[in-house]
């Protein structure tokens, strides 16, 4: 049994392949652009002026995503080839967002805390989340905004049981365990873990979304067809103390 630690998983999120940073780097990929975006970009409201974390950044299209609607932005990736990629993509186009290589649970000092902090899809890959999720808070002005996105607790890999089964099937929930991947791991946790943490910490929740697929304003690509019945992702936000 593997035992996993913050650098073993990061180790492993660190070999990423070009054509697939490209490819999601305008807005992401298709659950992305049409279920986790347009419901964090709503919680974010109005962030002209803003300053923003986004801790997780990756190939960093949100943190271009966010710039372009007027906040200043610095993204956080500890993955190798990601990181170059979004600093590349920054000497390519500038916005003006600083880019930092770190581990989310031990953020260096990124300067004055921000307006908002964003962590879209980041936690369940993190072995120490409790300590991230606490560096993310911490980074926050009194009354800032936390939001963080992740696959839904209850329903992982959800296009691939509905394609085998014509419906969702699962035999765990309540412990903790590991979802090997092609690039890395995910880590179940009940939303409850999420949720109780962001409270211990002083957060005062807002709003939790857990969105589903509209087929009425997108073309649904097959074996997305589960994403109009349940929800593969869950949004949470709210307030720094």
């Amino acid at each position: 049994m593997t035992t996993w630690t913050n650098e073993s998983a990061i180790r492993r999120w660190s070999v990423a392949a070009e054509e697939s940073l490209r490819a999601t780097s305008h807005s992401g990929d298709f659950a992305k652009r049409n279920l986790i975006n347009p419901a964090l970009f709503r919680l974010l409201g109005d962030l002209d002026g803003r300053r923003v974390l986004d801790a997780g950044c990756g190939n960093g299209y949100l943190s271009r995503m966010l710039a372009d609607r007027g906040a200043t932005v610095v993204g956080v990736e500890p993955g190798r080839d990601a990181f170059d990629f979004a600093v590349a993509r920054e000497a390519e186009e500038p916005r003006g967002i600083r880019y930092v290589q770190a581990d989310l649970s031990f953020l260096p000092d990124l300067g004055e805390p921000f307006d908002a902090v964003v962590t879209s899809m980041v936690l369940q890959v993190i072995p120490e989340w409790q300590a991230a999720m606490r560096s993310c808070v911490a980074a926050l002005a009194p009354g800032g905004l936390f939001v963080f996105t992740l696959n839904h607790p209850s329903f992982e890999q959800l296009a691939t049981v509905w394609r085998a089964h014509g419906e969702y099937r699962t035999g765990r929930y309540l412990s903790e365990y590991t979802i090997e991947g092609p690039s890395g791991a995910d880590f179940h946790r009940p939303l409850s873990a999420y949720l109780n943490e962001t409270a211990r910490l002083g957060c005062r929740l807002i709003e939790v979304v857990e969105p589903g697929l509209d087929p009425s304003t997108v073309d649904v690509p097959g074996g997305c067809e589960s994403y109009m019945e349940l929800p593969n992702f869950v949004i949470v936000a709210a307030e720094a103390s």
